[in-house]
């Protein structure tokens, strides 16, 4: 904790009274201090006399008393010089006005500190339980986790404009993390929806948004019922920004949930997905399709698989489409008019994705 938090009570408080009054770390140096001249010294001799007293105790001309603390050990200790009424007055008073900037401290650093640590796998789980009730953090409600990641390389999304969206920071956490991504762990109602999850992340895209142009993307985790799930949530918002990556270019919203078959493919060996290829088109490599011919199949995929519609989109006679599939079906030996060879070749075309991203060409 930050000796200049403490300093700043102690010089206001100099300003009403006469008395040397200070802070003492749990090794017994002086963090803190009216007398400027005395920050440094180390008083060790007063470490096992203030962990042995069980309140305010004077000691050597001086009347010390723990700050507030969760171990068996002291973290910190108001000194005030003299050991009469008064200095117990003063001592008192400078306990209550240090004890409040402590928790304040606190509430606003440490509690961002260990929700970092949860979803950095930085700590155990008894533990999280033992924290969120130093901490006064709520374990069990439900909690969305968003990642923020700037679209340009090297840069940072803007943390600041994130916390003013969300500024209960009693409940909502905003936080930086690794080089560039910004997490924001946003307190939900009971048994919300992916619908409420989605319009949280797009409020921050729009937000973040310049000349119209779209500067992040925004993952987001399922709901984490209790802060054990926060590390959880927190891997699949980071996966789906990288699912999306390759599979939804054009998105920048991507839900872990809404990933579908491109969360499965995107876990698999490369190995393993060079040989599906290598099964599923054994009589000629998918790259044996032209720009054409690709650009007909997608649409005939985005339409369902009706001939007749895709013709429409395509602005071709049904017949033309007609041939091209049946073109399609000699070149690689996949009807896509069937089902069967239709999510057959969707999956493979998916997969030649996924490598391409990789850098393996197949």
């Amino acid at each position: 904790m930050s000796g200049r938090i403490f300093q700043n009570v102690v010089l206001q408080l100099k300003e009403n009274t006469d008395r040397t009054i200070g802070v003492i770390d749990g090794e017994g140096i002086v963090i803190a201090c009216s007398e400027l001249s005395m920050i440094g010294q180390r008083w060790a001799e007063y470490v096992p006399v203030v962990n042995n007293a069980s309140g305010m105790i004077s000691s050597d001309g001086k009347t010390l008393k723990a700050l507030n603390g969760w171990g068996n050990q002291f973290d910190y200790a108001v000194f005030a010089f003299g050991d009469n009424e008064v200095s117990k007055t003063v001592c008192a008073m400078a306990t209550v006005a240090l004890n409040a900037a402590k928790s304040y401290y606190e509430e606003k650093h440490d509690r961002g500190s260990f929700i970092k640590d949860i979803i950095s796998d930085n700590i155990m789980l008894g533990d999280i339980y033992m924290r969120a009730k130093e901490l006064r953090v709520t374990a069990d409600v439900p909690r969305g986790v968003f990642v923020v990641r700037s679209l340009k390389k090297g840069e940072s999304a803007p943390t600041d404009a994130i916390q003013s969206l969300f500024p209960d920071r009693q409940n909502d956490f905003v936080l930086s993390i690794g080089e560039g991504d910004v997490v924001l762990i946003r307190q939900m109602p009971e048994n919300s929806s992916v619908k409420e999850l989605n319009k949280i992340a797009l409020s921050i895209e729009e937000t973040l948004r310049t000349g119209g142009e779209s500067t992040v993307v925004v993952g987001i985790g399922t709901v984490a019922i209790h802060l054990r799930d926060l590390a959880k949530s927190y891997k699949e918002a980071q996966i789906a920004i990288e699912v999306g990556k390759v599979f939804d270019t054009e998105k920048y919203v991507i839900n872990y949930e809404n990933l579908g078959i491109g969360r499965l493919i995107y876990q698999l060996p490369t190995t393993l997905c060079e040989m599906f290829l290598q099964e599923v088109f054994k009589k000629n490599p998918i790259d044996a399709l032209d720009k054409e011919t690709l650009f007909t199949i997608h649409k005939f995929f985005e339409n369902n698989l009706n001939v007749s519609e895709t013709a429409r989109k395509l602005f071709v006679h049904r017949n033309t489409l007609v041939y091209r599939l049946e073109k399609i079906k000699k070149l690689t030996g996949l009807d896509l008019r069937e089902f069967d060879d239709a999510i057959t070749f969707k999956v493979a075309l998916m997969v030649k994705k996924y490598l391409t991203s990789r850098g393996i060409e197949s």
